[in-house]
């Protein structure tokens, strides 16, 4: 659950804002390295409240393509490691607006029942500080084609001495999802990432509960 090259790497996935994976990507390979006390994902806990580390390589090219990987634990039904391979296209349209989009394979490769893996398109517009996206099933294990959508709004506020402030409201509707809405907000600052999440998701045990969280992010020019 990746996501802008680097550092929305760690703020959406972790953080589960909105897709945009080309955002911030430098021409060239980059890696990414990480460390979060609690690895969400659209306001869902993936480890199970533990901690996470992960790790990833991207290409992106001064036209606009770029795909990579991503690689974290996890620890919810019969995995342990979650393995992401995605690819797509993000330009700027003017000073103000840029585009997105793309494709992503979330796979399970250690799940015993080997039916985990799934995969979406997304696609995201931002507009100044605002960005609007959307993620929409294309395959998993007995669903169809667009039996889920992740729909989400970001938008972000800069501060003084280099500080960002995210505020995100997200909603996964369909079939093959856990209906739910999720909001957060993260503050970022030399590598670090302080969020608090909610979802409304409830399970019957402390999904729904309040989030809070604690990254550090490195990036690597390769």
């Amino acid at each position: 659950m990746k996501k802008t090259i680097t550092t929305m790497v760690i703020t959406s996935l972790l953080a589960a804002s909105a897709i945009s994976f080309q955002a911030s990507a430098t021409e060239g390979l980059s890696a990414n390295v990480a460390v979060t006390n609690n690895y969400l994902w659209r306001g869902l806990e993936q480890t199970g409240g533990a901690a996470a580390v992960s790790g990833g390589i991207d290409y992106a090219s001064d036209s606009g393509f770029y795909v990579g990987t991503w690689v974290s634990n996890a620890s919810w039904g019969d995995m342990k490691t979650e393995l992401d391979l995605y690819g797509g296209f993000g330009a700027d349209i003017n000073d103000s607006m840029s585009y997105d989009v793309g494709f992503i394979y979330y796979a399970y490769p250690d799940s015993i029942s080997g039916k985990a893996d799934f995969s979406e398109v997304y696609a995201s517009f931002t507009f100044t500080s605002l960005t609007v996206a959307a993620a929409v099933l294309t395959s998993a294990e007995g669903a169809d084609a667009g039996d889920s959508i992740y729909a989400s709004a970001d938008y972000a506020l800069t501060l003084g001495n280099e500080t960002e402030v995210n505020f995100h409201l997200g909603n996964y509707s369909g079939d093959f999802s856990t209906d739910s809405t999720d909001f957060g907000i993260s503050i970022s600052k030399d590598n670090f990432t302080f969020g608090v999440s909610k979802t409304d998701y409830d399970d019957g045990g402390s999904s729904d509960d309040m989030k809070f969280y604690v990254s550090y992010s490195i990036d690597i020019d390769l």
